[in-house]
């Protein structure tokens, strides 16, 4: 069964492709010949993440799932949320957005956030699914290990002593609000596929 991850981000996909089981073959984008930018002008994450699976459903004729995360901050009334990606600006990095997420909090004795991950899978027949991840924490006022993406080294899961960043990819599969969407997605898709096969 090939399937087609809207992604160009390679970090995503090998942490993806980590959970899946062998008869699953994950590619990406670029697998495809997808070189353009895909649309992202809904503001919720589950409209993000349907918007872009359906893109390539639609122009490449091939089951595909896209996510959409976002760090939902209580203080902060859910932001960054849909934005998280390009919080200080369109062509901004994570230090930026990192910077600014701080410059925010600074001061704040509420610091509980969420991470939210909402994957849309599109199947060979256009039937559309969704899946939810989250996890829950608080954003530190100090950045924290190198490994990760995004608000990885601020970001302290509930009930752990380390960041996302200062865990190894193993580490954070096991709770990651990704992974728990992903874990949703790869049982409908074994159980999807062996119904079918």
């Amino acid at each position: 069964m090939r399937i087609c991850f809207a992604t160009n981000n390679q970090f995503k996909v090998n942490e993806i492709r980590s959970l899946l089981p062998e008869d699953i073959e994950l590619i990406s984008l670029l697998d495809i010949g997808c070189v353009e930018e895909l649309p992202e002008t809904q503001n919720t994450l589950e409209g993000n993440s349907h918007q872009k699976a359906e893109y390539v459903y639609k122009k490449y004729g091939i089951p595909c799932f896209a996510d959409d995360t976002g760090l939902e901050v209580f203080a902060l009334d859910g932001e960054p949320g849909v934005y998280s990606a390009r919080y200080a600006g369109e062509h901004r990095g994570n230090a930026d957005n990192i910077q600014l997420l701080l410059d925010k909090l600074s001061g704040s004795e509420d610091r509980k956030a969420q991470f939210r991950t909402v994957i849309t899978f599109i199947n060979e027949h256009g039937k559309v699914k969704q899946f939810e991840g989250m996890v829950k924490g608080e954003i530190l006022d100090e950045l924290k290990g190198t490994d990760g993406f995004g608000y990885d080294p601020v970001f302290l899961p509930k009930g752990k002593s380390k960041t996302f960043a200062e865990m190894s990819l193993e580490q954070k599969n096991e709770i990651s609000h990704r992974a728990v969407a992903i874990s949703k997605l790869v049982a409908y898709l074994i159980k999807h596929y062996q119904e079918e096969h």
